[in-house]
């Protein structure tokens, strides 16, 4: 898979599969300013950045737990957490390459809108997916 910001300083590249993809409706105490976020996990092994690691700029939002963006257009890139070094999280809206991995479940669903309608097919959880 390749990627890249919506300036596109910051480019990268995907060598393996995206191992867990989830489609989350945004909970509060994430604060993510957005009403919905895909996600996927990849290997840390298997994501590169081909350009603008000099671009990035990251906030710890929790201990051990690092979000990074595009410190010119603020795009989302991916996020670290200490306790699980093997993986990281990405925004599926960063990558340019069609996704062949389709969504596991939607979570946090009780933070979802009142008009809202999900796509009933898929498990819904309260939090995360069960073993996460």
């Amino acid at each position: 898979y390749l990627g890249s910001c919506l300036c596109g300083k910051v480019n990268v590249k995907i060598t393996g599969n995206i191992t867990v993809l989830f489609t989350v409706t945004v909970l509060c105490e994430e604060k993510i300013a957005e009403h919905f976020a895909t996600n996927g996990f990849v290997n840390a092994d298997e994501f590169l950045i081909t350009q603008g690691q000099d671009s990035l700029s990251g906030y710890a939002f929790k201990p051990g737990r690092t979000r990074y963006f595009c410190a010119c257009c603020g795009s989302p890139i991916y996020s670290e957490n200490t306790s699980d070094k093997s993986r990281i999280r990405i925004r599926l809206g960063l990558l340019d390459s069609d996704i062949a991995e389709k969504p596991i479940s939607h979570n946090f669903v009780t933070s979802k809108a009142n008009w809202e309608q999900l796509e009933t097919s898929l498990p819904c959880y309260e939090k995360h997916e069960p073993g996460r």
